[in-house]
């Protein structure tokens, strides 16, 4: 019998005031594609960590291919031939594909050179026997996020690892791109290598994995066979109880127009135009996505909207006024809400509390300020109010840093904070990104009543399950230009994903 390709026993990593992993155990075998699911917090990205050697374990052992290893480093990871795929890829923009995979590991011939031809020959045979179809020459600013991926996959075949490990390697792909990639892990699966990822998608789980590994709360709950166990059980053994996966949604009761952008043209950073004349409307009662890959104009358009952008031409029209050289305040007392995609840049103060975070746009209003003085009475008693009815978690009451919550439920507190004002447009970007089913449950159940409410709500989202599960009508956008919008009733995810991609369509909704 072959030995397992990991077995990780009784491993426990403890950070000041944290158990992030509990006596875990996890078992890998060799030509086998093992999934690890998990709540945030649970603990799955730690333990990777220190199989990758970017944490050290406390406790516990780890065999690599049968043998007893300590791995302190990630030199000692790849001298063992585990490669790791982060969730945020790790590539240098203007080098070529094959400078950054050679990135470390650079060979000279004996004048000193480097043999950048035959770094590329080598490359060349690797993208051709699994089927990547990269080429070695291409510029990274040049290629797609799917193609970036296979240049990370080929960075570690290169190193010539045999246990592959891949940090939410889907986040950012086309329905098309995700297919193509979970190929690709089947490949080398059959090539003998064992593979593992986290992810939050239990689509991907159910399409690709052999066996899944549970934890909850830095402790692991068991190993299942994926084709044994429907998707609710999974979920029920991550978070402990039962959740709902399907909403029934209200039939939609349409209001007035909220929000008309016309021919909107943003700058981006290099001072380019991402977003190019762009024109969009959402009205009362209804939830409009805005669906596309990350990196074409969608973060520009949400800056622009709620004020943190300047918008070079067009107008933004909100409630029939056009608000384009609106401050952020005026924006906000006129009823726009935000979710920002990165709620800690722009949606939380890390260091304040929790009950302080909870009137960042309204501390100089009464009743929290009086005077010019902050009445902590009132601000108090507003958090505890908002953590009883949003249902966040917090081990330290209202004064709570949020710097030390989980982030599901710092995202809560944006959540609370924002739908508290009673925001006539909800403004959600990436509101459920990295966090777990539990969270994703209660986020979208919020968004849905806030349309029933006949608010508008204009979601933008990398997710195409949450666009087609939640919204009525679907604007995809690509390169900065919204290349068609559907009902999503008449949508489907292969048509949605070829938009995405740049097909237009003309206008259905």
């Amino acid at each position: 019998m072959k030995v397992p390709a990991i077995e990780m026993t009784e491993v426990s990593k403890v950070f000041p005031g944290v158990v992030a992993n509990d006596r875990v155990r996890l078992i890998v075998e060799q030509g086998e594609i093992h999934a690890l699911l998990g709540e945030n917090g649970a603990g799955k990205s730690t333990l990777m960590s220190i199989l990758f050697g970017l944490y050290t374990a406390d406790s516990g052992t780890i065999k690599i291919m049968g043998k007893e290893v300590k791995i302190r480093s990630p030199n000692d990871a790849t001298a063992l031939k585990i490669g790791m795929v982060h969730q945020r890829f790790k590539l240098v923009h203007n080098f070529t594909v094959t400078e950054n995979i050679i990135l470390g590991m650079e060979s000279r011939d004996r004048f000193g050179n480097l043999s950048l031809k035959t770094a590329e020959k080598r490359v060349a045979y690797l993208s051709e026997i699994y089927g990547l179809s990269v080429n070695p020459q291409a510029r990274i600013e040049n290629i797609t996020v799917g193609m970036q991926q296979r240049v990370e996959i080929l960075k570690i075949l290169y190193r010539n690892a045999d246990i592959l490990i891949f940090d939410e390697p889907t986040a950012v792909l086309t329905p098309q791109e995700i297919d193509e990639f979970l190929l690709i892990l089947k490949k080398l699966k059959a090539e003998g290598k064992a593979i593992v990822f986290i992810t939050h998608k239990l689509k991907e789980i159910k399409a690709a994995a052999d066996r899944c590994t549970i934890l909850r709360r830095g402790r692991s709950v068991g190993a299942v066979n994926v084709s044994e166990t429907s998707e609710e059980e999974l979920v029920e053994k991550m978070v402990g109880r039962v959740v709902s996966l399907h909403f029934d949604k209200k039939p939609m009761r349409l209001g007035g127009e909220i929000l008309r952008i016309e021919n909107l043209v943003v700058l981006g950073a290099r001072g380019t135009p991402a977003v190019r004349g762009l024109s969009l409307e959402v009205r009362a009662g209804e939830i409009l996505g805005v669906a596309g890959i990350d990196g074409n104009g969608q973060t520009e358009l949400v800056e622009a909207i709620v004020g943190l952008r300047p918008v070079k031409s067009g107008r933004i029209l909100f409630k029939g006024k056009d608000v384009s050289k609106e401050s952020i305040r005026a924006r906000n007392k006129l009823g726009m809400g935000l979710v920002p995609e990165d709620r800690h840049r722009h949606g939380l103060a890390l260091d304040f509390r929790v009950d302080e975070n909870l009137v960042l746009k309204n501390f100089h209003e009464k009743p929290y300020s009086l005077y010019w003085f902050l009445q902590f009475k009132n601000i108090v008693s507003h958090a505890e109010r908002l953590i009883t009815q949003f249902d966040i978690r917090v081990g330290g009451g209202p004064t709570t840093l949020v710097k030390s919550m989980s982030g599901g439920n710092q995202q809560k507190v944006v959540i609370a904070r924002e739908i508290d004002l009673s925001p006539e447009l909800l403004i959600a970007s990436q509101p459920t990104r990295g966090l777990d089913v539990g969270a994703i449950e209660y986020i979208h159940k919020r968004l849905l009543e806030e349309r029933d409410k006949g608010r508008g709500v204009l979601l933008v989202s990398f997710e195409l399950d949450e666009i087609l599960s939640l919204c009525d009508r679907i604007a995809t956008i690509s390169k900065g230009v919204v290349t068609g919008v559907v009902h999503a009733q008449d949508a489907d995810e292969r048509q949605i994903g070829a938009m995405m991609g740049g097909l237009t369509v003309p206008k259905s909704a």
